[in-house]
């Protein structure tokens, strides 16, 4: 029997390698801004080797999700592929440090462990280029059936259907939490995912989401309205809960008819690199405490205010005794 967890994360296992550039270097690599884009191992040494002086950590989206539960004090685990290289050591090590559950079995075959180059503009906008090597080959076996149905909650990041192998593994995933009487979590993850996968993603919310957290972009793009409040008049009727983040306005929670507005929490922004990822931490750390919605969402904007006041996505301050000092959790 496994041990019981709050929230199990399953995601792309990504060591990020993260720079401060101008516009100008993102216009010489043709990157779009704010955006995520996939590339191949060669794209991905041309950028690097322009890159200024850069911090390497462990990261990806769900990953850094994880790493917020267990810094609020919760139960968390994950499921990732790395390859059995210097960096696959360095992300296993380093999830695990944070005391995060992590046993996906290494690569020893294929590609290398995946990175990320994370240029950050001096507007604080990050913009992603990302190779997956080995985390786009996690598959189902990966799947560790006892964890999912010992997790309150199993969520998912979106990036995940840039592979079908990967969407297959997480189908299956949310087949077993469901199968065990337990909740399935999805992040949009970026409006450019939204676009590639639509149609699936509506199917998603419709028939297998219980937890959808998107921002104000993603949301929008996924209804193809002009406007915030239009994208959740379509969402309402089709969704069990969703967290909406809206950046400086703070974020809407929906769950049937009630509806619940929370402003961001204060703080200087360095680099918006884990916000998403943070806010559902704070959010899914709540929800499986036991917190009101308006609770959930203060400690998610809590979480997304800490990450964005320094480079990098993971917390670098102990989130429990913030929460604890900030709003008495």
């Amino acid at each position: 029997m496994s041990d019981r967890f709050q929230v199990l994360c399953i995601g792309n296992a990504i060591v990020d390698i993260i720079a401060r550039v101008d516009d100008a270097f993102l216009d010489t690599h043709e990157r779009i801004k704010g955006s995520m884009m996939l590339v191949d191992a060669d794209t991905s040494a041309r950028i690097y080797d322009d890159m200024p002086p850069a911090v390497e950590r462990s990261g990806g989206s769900a990953g850094n999700t994880a790493a917020g539960i267990a810094s609020l004090g919760g139960k968390a685990a994950y499921m990732g592929k790395v390859h059995k290289d210097q960096l696959g050591a360095v992300f296993a090590h380093d999830i695990k440090a944070v005391g995060v559950h992590y046993g996906t079995e290494a690569a020893t075959e294929g590609a290398p462990t995946a990175t990320s180059m994370i240029l950050v503009t001096p507007d604080a906008e990050r913009t992603m280029s990302t190779y997956l090597g080995a985390c786009g080959e996690l598959c189902g076996s990966d799947i560790d059936d006892d964890v999912v149905a010992n997790a309150d909650v199993t969520y998912i990041e979106g990036y995940m259907w840039d592979r079908d192998n990967q969407k297959e593994a997480v189908l299956r995933a949310m087949d077993v939490a469901h199968a065990n009487g337990r909740l399935v979590s999805l992040s949009l993850s970026d409006s450019f995912c939204v676009d590639r996968f639509r149609d699936e993603f509506v199917d998603l919310v419709e028939n297998k989401v219980d937890i959808l957290f998107a921002n104000e972009d993603e949301i929008k793009s996924l209804y193809q309205t002009e406007t915030f409040e239009q994208a959740v008049d379509q969402l309402r009727p089709h969704v069990k809960l969703a967290a909406l983040t809206r950046s400086e306005k703070g974020s809407v929670v929906m769950q049937g008819d009630e509806m619940v507005a929370v402003a961001a929490h204060p703080t200087p922004v360095v680099d918006t690199t884990g916000a998403g990822d943070l806010y559902a931490a704070g959010f899914l750390f709540g929800y499986t405490s036991g917190k009101s919605l308006e609770m959930c969402a203060k400690l998610g904007g809590l979480a997304a205010a800490e990450v964005i006041s320094h480079l990098g996505a993971r917390p670098e301050t102990d989130l429990a005794a913030l929460a604890k000092k900030e709003l008495a959790v």
